[in-house]
């Protein structure tokens, strides 16, 4: 039986996972509180997007930190062979009209990512159902996916195979521990020993998915929607509502979604979706809050935006270090929960 410390990890989606992973592969002693089901979390409500290189060209929060995004992705194969899950790497393609194209380009121009351009023909075999009149795409092999449900069942294998215990049930603290992770997401509910918290601004989302269109193609990237493949079906993402913490469906939001996928894979438009929304945290410059926090003991992991999949792997590395006292690389000032108290002095 392990020897090292005992340590609470609360939240079950890819940060609260990855990090229990890799705490457990370190020695420590690890039990997971989450009062949800197995996947019932802003995770489980997710595309699964591993994609530093299209985040940073059409988000303007993850531009400054493509670096950083890229470090994430590139820690995915070790996790890919330890979890036992599947990564694809066919990558994504952008289309649509002249002027979105052209500045797709630039965009990635100026992060040092040559796209493939490709002209109908190689759509059709890539992409097949794109509307017709969409003649040309720029794709990125860089930009990876996994599928989020298989990928958080895979995690949670993993984690118990390597003692790591589970309990389906709110964490209030350090539940006897030395140490307490905080992968809660949005919630607050732990503020009390991690003020930092308060930092975090829910970002609530929505996602279509319809199993009358099974789609096989790369990752479709378009003005306002990406369409990419499901386990026998097809996926359309994704909205965005910053300061939005509700989990109600908003019918404006899904046809709006579901016309932007339309106009990308036309058959979409008579398909039946359901739809699902989930909460995700960001900080205002658009990083996540890993390390130690204020309090002795407590370490958080949250606040990644729309890439917490992406990043998992790297915080799970951060927050491992912090707990062995190990190299924690080159990443762990930028992502620090305590810069921005060092901002405002």
């Amino acid at each position: 039986m392990s020897k090292g410390p005992k340590i609470t990890v609360a939240g079950a989606g890819a940060l609260g996972l990855a990090t229990a992973l890799a705490l457990a592969d370190a020695g420590a002693q690890v039990t997971v509180f989450d009062p949800r089901a197995p996947g019932e979390n802003a995770s489980g409500v997710a595309a699964g997007m591993l994609a530093p290189v299209f985040e940073a060209v059409l988000d303007a929060y993850a531009l400054p930190h493509f670096d950083v995004l890229t470090a994430g992705r590139d820690l995915w194969p070790a996790l890919e062979a330890r979890a036992g899950l599947t990564v694809d790497r066919s990558g994504a393609v952008a289309v649509g009209d002249q002027d979105f194209l052209s500045g797709v380009n630039l965009a990635l121009l100026g992060l040092g990512v040559r796209p493939t351009e490709l002209e109908r023909r190689a759509l059709d075999g890539l992409a097949p159902g794109l509307d017709a009149a969409l003649g040309r795409g720029l794709l990125v092999r860089e930009d990876w996916r996994i599928e989020a449900q298989s990928a958080l069942a895979a995690l949670r294998r993993a984690a118990q195979a390597a003692g790591v215990e589970f309990r389906q049930a709110q964490a209030t603290g350090f539940e006897g521990a030395e140490r307490l992770v905080i992968a809660t997401g949005a919630s607050r509910d732990l503020a009390v020993v991690a003020p930092e918290l308060d930092l975090l601004a829910p970002i609530k989302g929505h996602i279509l998915r319809t199993a009358d269109l099974a789609y096989e193609g790369v990752v479709v990237r378009g003005a306002g929607a990406y369409v990419t493949g499901a386990p026998g079906g097809t996926t359309v993402g994704a909205t965005m509502q910053t300061g939005m913490d509700d989990l109600e469906v908003e019918p404006r939001e899904i046809d709006r979604l579901r016309a932007a996928g339309a106009r990308l894979f036309p058959s979409l438009a008579e398909a039946r979706f359901s739809a699902q929304t989930g909460v995700r945290a960001a900080t205002t410059d658009g990083l996540p809050l890993v390390g130690r926090g204020r309090h002795h003991g407590v370490l958080l992991a949250v606040g990644a935006r729309r890439n917490g999949w992406l990043l998992a792997p790297l915080v799970a590395r951060l927050i491992a270090a912090c707990v062995t006292e190990g190299e924690a690389g080159p990443y762990a000032e930028r992502l620090s929960p305590g810069r921005f108290s060092q901002t405002a002095k």
